[in-house]
């Protein structure tokens, strides 16, 4: 490959022979149907090799394809191609009276990848991004094209699929009313007798961020959507002003707070799509947990709090409610997410990535797909009570592993 690409944070630089980017459908059909082996890369938000198809496959953008938000407002749906991103979605959606139920921390990722990986925001009630996902439209491994909806028993093993299955060219999402949001931040919220439930279920979407440097949560973010009642919040002290979720940082390119109402889009974000939201230096895991064990497991981090800390830009927590896709970190249990943001120096976080594992590994972790991690394949087989049907399905629908690289093959080989 000419021409050097590599993931957001550039951490990962990709090692195929050929970056593609066709500009319609019936030559990304032509360049399916003529590698060996193909991977999309999305946004490019993910931290490990899921994207990279290896040196004998083609890199497949989707950037180039007609970029199509087709709203339906009486059937409140949109189909959307695979190559387009939340805040674009978002703005359309918005623009017709209608809105998504949720949406990610950051609104600059696309919307197939999002799903394909189990990315999901937050709250007690709302299930991951693929939640949303009603029919998806594939080109399969001999070029061809396939659609799968929810009525088909193949579907929960479709939208969560790591790419494993064919190249999403559309996906048809519901959609509901547009509403409003306001948000507000917290301040100093301590771990200790900490009421995990309650203060989950204070608001449609709430954030609890720390550094793990004392003990306790630096901030916590509040979305409550004005269609809804307050819920109180006697546990933290409100901000001053407007806050980073990572300590010193300006939050100049945050979504507004201070309970200012605004719409969903512009407040289910934790940053701004009109602004970056960082430089990139940085590295990613995430861990979802059945959430009864939320408590316990925050605490088991707070016990190697000094470890974690040392490598640790900010760790955010949230909720998600369960779901039916078979690959997704959600199936089956409502859960919490424990996502950490690490420097940018793979030498020092890894060993702390490997004894954050331990410590959560009474608490059955499974990470998040596009993240880094280390816990062995064979481990994570047994955790997803649907895994040999998805494997039945990836040697159904890609029986020459087209779509395999080294990453699914260690994943999916016993």
């Amino acid at each position: 490959m000419t021409d050097t690409v590599t993931n957001w944070a550039r951490t990962i630089t990709y090692t195929a022979k050929e970056y593609r980017r066709p500009r319609t459908l019936d030559a990304l059909r032509a360049v399916v149907a003529a590698a060996e082996r193909v991977r999309v890369l999305g946004s490019g938000h993910s931290f490990n090799r899921i994207a990279d198809p290896g040196p004998d496959g083609v890199l497949l953008s989707l950037a180039g394809l007609p970029q199509v938000i087709d709203v339906d407002t009486a059937a409140r749906t949109v189909r959307v191609a695979g190559g387009v991103r939340y805040a674009e979605l978002a703005r359309a959606v918005h623009a017709h009276g209608l809105a998504l139920p949720n949406m990610a921390s950051l609104p600059h990722i696309s919307v197939a990848g999002s799903v394909a990986t189990g990315t999901h925001g937050s709250g007690v009630r709302n299930g991951p991004l693929a939640s949303a996902v009603r029919e998806v439209e594939m080109v399969l491994a001999d070029g061809g094209a396939g659609t799968i909806g929810r009525d088909d028993p193949r579907f929960d093993g479709v939208v969560t699929s790591l790419g494993a299955l064919g190249v999403v060219t559309a996906l048809t999402l519901d959609l509901e009313p547009a509403y409003g949001v306001e948000q507000r931040v917290y301040t100093e919220l301590p771990l200790r007798g900490l009421d995990f439930e309650a203060v989950a279920a204070a608001g449609y979407s709430v954030s609890l961020f720390t550094d793990w440097r004392e003990q306790g949560f630096r901030q916590v973010w509040v979305k409550r959507r004005t269609d809804r009642p307050a819920v109180e919040f006697p546990w933290a002290a409100p901000a001053a002003g407007p806050l980073h979720p990572v300590p010193g940082m300006p939050a100049v390119n945050c979504t507004e707070q201070l309970g200012v109402p605004g719409p969903w889009h512009e407040r289910l974000p934790h940053f701004r799509a009109r602004f970056t939201p960082s430089s990139g230096e940085e590295i990613q895991s995430e861990y979802l947990l059945p959430r009864p064990a939320a408590l316990d497991a925050l605490n088991a981090v707070d016990g190697i709090r000094e470890t974690v800390a040392g490598v640790l830009q900010t760790c955010e927590v949230r909720t998600v409610a369960a779901d039916a896709q078979w690959l997704s970190p959600a199936h089956g249990r409502d859960s919490v997410a424990l996502h950490f943001t690490w420097v940018r120096d793979e030498s020092a976080v890894l060993p702390v990535v490997r004894r954050l594992e331990e410590v959560l590994d009474p608490f059955d972790p499974r990470p998040h797909w596009g993240k880094v991690f280390g816990i062995p394949s064979a481990v994570l087989r047994g955790r997803y009570p649907r895994f040999s049907d998805f494997r039945g399905l990836v040697r159904a629908l890609d029986p020459a592993e087209t779509f395999a690289n080294a990453f699914l093959r260690d994943l999916l080989d016993p």
